[in-house]
């Protein structure tokens, strides 16, 4: 279906997702968010068929666009041949090493190509219902753009076990990340501030995490907001020889760090390390470049982070279970470049 869509008087002067939104109020599903879906998705053209892209540009009186709406998507997710690497599974759950840049869940504007579609096709009839449906149980997620370990449940009696388990904070999980400058446990800054303290071997880093006050699609420390814990422990530093002075030795451009959750809030580990000043290497919501490190993330789309180790007791079989996913290979380039300053 292709809609034409004019900008009124009202409209005038507005980013175009905005005033296209005021044109297509009388058209149910289009609000603002959906048409920047489908703006990004390339169904939106100008009156000389150009596509555009632009969600911020401003618009003016009497522009006419088209928008092209595609056919509505199945209401379920579909099974989806996709390769998974897999760490175990098991009659009641699976174990997946998942890589960066696959959405865990389907949702608007990522309907196929994720880890549930792929569960859907991989485990097929061995899935015993989930809430009565034969569908993956997802108790825990990790970024689009996170690699590494996630457990499943592929049994309604697997999936309260583990539901139980995350909310009593009885599953160990452990990340690899890279992150900007050195967190350095002796820094007087830390120690000043909210939040923060330490115990042998780690920082620790407790605040309430809530959505960003004016960017809905960022979280942020807020008071008042659910309250997140993790633990960062400093592992290797690099960048100290780069210039040979002192003052670069003791301010290194990045640091390999291991992060332990308590809780899992959203976007948990890259909202901590920004607070304390230590964003993630090539976090495109959370972090930026530092100086020296011109040229370091090329070909580095995605943030420093990888579920690494994941530990949990069997929900059926009482069996303790550890898994451990190796660095993915962009990852181990940028280290690798680290290294070698």
């Amino acid at each position: 279906q292709i809609l034409t869509l004019a900008i009124a008087e009202e409209g005038a002067d507005q980013r175009l997702d905005k005033a296209l939104a005021l044109a297509a109020s009388g058209y149910p599903g289009l609000s603002r968010s959906r048409l920047g879906q489908l703006i990004a998705a390339g169904a939106l053209c100008d009156q000389a068929g150009r596509t555009v892209t632009e969600p911020r540009r401003k618009v003016k009186p009497g522009e006419v666009f088209r928008l092209t709406l595609p056919a509505p998507a199945p209401a379920e997710p579909q099974a989806e041949a996709i390769p998974l690497a897999i760490a175990y599974e098991d009659a009641d759950l699976i174990v997946v090493d998942k890589p960066a840049g696959m959405v865990v869940h389907p949702a608007p504007g990522a309907e196929s190509g994720t880890l549930v579609n792929a569960l859907l096709a991989h485990c097929g009839d061995t899935l015993q219902g989930i809430g009565g449906e034969a569908r993956p149980g997802i108790v825990h997620r990790i970024d689009k753009d996170t690699s590494g370990l996630l457990v499943i449940a592929k049994s309604q009696a697997a999936h309260a076990g583990l539901s139980e388990m995350f909310a009593a904070h009885e599953i160990d999980r452990v990340y690899r990340a890279l992150c900007w400058g050195r967190p350095d446990r002796g820094d007087p800054r830390l120690a000043g501030l909210s939040g923060v303290s330490f115990e042998p071997g780690w920082i620790r880093i407790e605040t309430g995490i809530d959505r960003h006050p004016s960017d809905r699609k960022r979280m942020a420390v807020r008071a008042g907001g659910r309250n997140a814990v993790t633990r960062l422990q400093l592992v290797e530093s690099f960048g100290q020889s780069s210039r040979g002075s002192e003052r670069s030795a003791a301010r290194p451009l990045a640091s390999l760090i291991t992060c332990r959750l308590e809780t899992g809030r959203t976007h948990q580990i890259r909202v901590h390390a920004s607070h304390i000043g230590h964003p993630l290497l090539a976090d495109p919501v959370y972090g930026r470049a530092r100086a020296g490190g011109a040229g370091l993330l090329e070909g580095f789309a995605r943030q420093a982070l990888h579920a690494g180790h994941l530990g949990f007791q069997h929900p059926i079989t009482g069996v303790s279970l550890h898994f451990d996913a190796p660095l993915p290979g962009d990852f181990c380039t940028i280290l690798e470049r680290l290294r070698r300053i």
